[in-house]
């Protein structure tokens, strides 16, 4: 008797390590990176003046996305879904933390990207830059952006890679999601991410 209650026991501490260990590539939903590789850093200047960096992050997970303000769809819609994931998550933003860079730094100027991305959620920041840093933080991440003959109407627009790069609280770039991922499954991922922490 003794016996067959040690095996349950150790049967049970070993259900509970599967359960609770750190996370493996085989249980999340999103595009997984070869091997977790550091994250490329960016420097911009906020709203407020301020340098901000990526590494100023560390210790939370970021969702970095790169778009703009008069992007007609593919950003709103990214954005809007962020929003349902931030609330889901982390709804004060001390663990996640969406950062959108702009890829049309002639028209965004950091005042106006900030206010765009605030309207989505209070916590989100929005980031821009001289045309050197944006080239640089999208080549550090394979971020694709051209800009491009629009309508009367609209001016010109940008295309550009439309995916949200996730980003360790160690700094580590492990996943990313694509254009359209269901919100649900990036809360999953997410909740996975932050029962590691």
């Amino acid at each position: 008797m003794k016996t067959m209650l040690l095996l349950v026991a150790l049967i049970m501490l070993i259900v509970s390590a599967c359960t609770n260990g750190p996370a493996d590539a085989s249980q999340f939903k999103g595009t997984m990176m070869p091997a977790s590789i550091p994250a490329p850093n960016f420097t911009f200047t906020d709203a407020e003046g301020q340098e901000v960096q990526l590494s100023d992050y560390l210790g939370q997970i970021v969702l970095l996305y790169f778009g703009y303000t008069f992007c007609p769809d593919v950003c709103p819609t990214t954005l809007s879904d962020l929003k349902q994931v931030q609330n889901q998550v982390d709804e004060s933003g001390e663990n996640v933390q969406v950062i959108m860079i702009t890829v049309d730094p002639e028209r965004d100027t950091p005042d106006k990207i900030a206010e765009y991305v605030a309207h989505f959620h209070p916590t989100f920041v929005g980031l821009s830059g001289t045309k050197k840093a944006i080239d640089e933080a999208a080549d550090g991440y394979g971020v694709y952006y051209e800009k491009h003959e629009g309508t009367p109407a609209t001016g010109y627009l940008v295309d550009h890679t439309a995916r949200v790069f996730v980003i360790e609280p160690d700094g580590t770039h492990r996943l990313s999601f694509g254009f359209g991922t269901p919100v649900e499954d990036i809360v999953a991922d997410l909740r996975l991410l932050l029962r590691d922490m």
